[in-house]
């Protein structure tokens, strides 16, 4: 299943990679490495991963809804071709009911040009819906990973796993016209997101290569429940407390409580179908208090905070343990 592609070089000697469709191969299906660095040989029967992923509960499957429904309105518009863009998908319990939602929706003939191929994107090639992928990684439940071993000659050709800096490399992300779908920690109301810190200092995860897909994909989207921690935490925030993707590179955000297509609108415009959209009803009125209020204030008005609060929802939860 690999391409190991060994044409690139470093500056100025570098030449355009010559992949145009995920299904693409440029290089040999092995790594040259020289016997002398080979020391030992150490074989395991280790699993990758040892927990399955939660099935997809109802807030999962509305946040999949939502995204689906936006698919579809994009190829009405005619900004996106019937069989989609090449899907590139984060890791986690929201992105595989994503692209669970994918295989009961009105899309064929799908590809994915991704890092990590997980659950949802291995049965969306068993079910016959999307046609290859294009990856680095798996990262599967140990069910889903039986199902893999036993097939693997039947996924042949239609898996391509490549080196990281070509499953992620921004030229080629940016020529095939990804759709970006990656989840987050928090999101603010200006756009700006937070994939890997707990209230700003405690990580979480890292930020993998949802980074090199936000910023050169076709549509970047970006799915979260809008509470967390039993609805002590609002996902949607005045300000985030750590920054991994800048609302520049944000076209979409989504939460079971809907979708806020930020496309095109000033920070202002976007703050309002932030808060309207996508922050769940409990926290919404404490958010349009704070965005009203900054706007009577804030120092400027472009993009209005009042730095004396702006991250004040994060140090009432690290007091008392709650947002609220």
């Amino acid at each position: 299943m690999h391409d190991v592609y060994y044409g690139t070089a470093l500056p100025p000697h570098r030449k355009p990679i010559p992949i145009t469709h995920p299904a693409d191969r440029i290089g040999v299906p092995h790594l040259d490495c020289p016997l002398e660095k080979v020391i030992a040989v150490v074989e395991t029967e280790s699993p990758d991963r040892n927990g399955a992923f939660t099935p997809p509960d109802a807030i999962s499957e509305q946040i999949a809804g939502h995204v689906l429904d936006f698919l579809e309105l994009e190829v009405a518009a005619g900004r996106l071709p019937r069989e989609l863009l090449p899907i590139q998908s984060g890791v986690g319990n929201v992105a595989n009911a994503v692209l669970a939602g994918l295989e009961n929706g009105p899309f064929h003939g799908l590809t994915a040009y991704t890092e990590v191929i997980q659950d949802g994107m291995l049965q969306l090639i068993e079910s016959g819906r999307m046609e290859m992928a294009s990856a680095t990684a798996f990262s599967l439940s140990p069910t889903a990973v039986e199902r893999f071993n036993r097939d693997a000659a039947a996924f042949r050709d239609k898996i391509v796993l490549r080196p990281q800096e070509i499953s992620n490399h921004p030229e080629v992300v940016r020529r095939l016209g990804c759709l970006a779908m990656n989840g987050i920690v928090e999101a603010d109301i200006y756009g700006n997101i937070n994939s890997t810190h707990l209230m700003g200092s405690r990580i979480q995860n890292g930020i993998g290569g949802s980074g090199d897909f936000a910023r050169n994909a076709y549509v970047s989207i970006f799915v979260t429940p809008s509470q967390a921690k039993g609805g002590d935490v609002s996902t949607i925030v005045p300000m985030v407390s750590h920054v991994d993707h800048t609302e520049h590179d944000v076209d979409v955000i989504v939460t079971e409580q809907g979708l806020a297509d930020l496309r095109g609108l000033s920070p202002k415009q976007r703050a309002e179908r932030v808060i309207e959209r996508c922050a769940h009803p409990d926290f919404r009125p404490a958010l349009r208090d704070y965005f009203e209020r900054s706007q009577r204030s804030a120092f400027g008005l472009h993009t209005p905070h009042l730095l004396d609060e702006s991250l004040s929802w994060h140090q009432r939860y690290v007091r008392t343990g709650s947002m609220r």
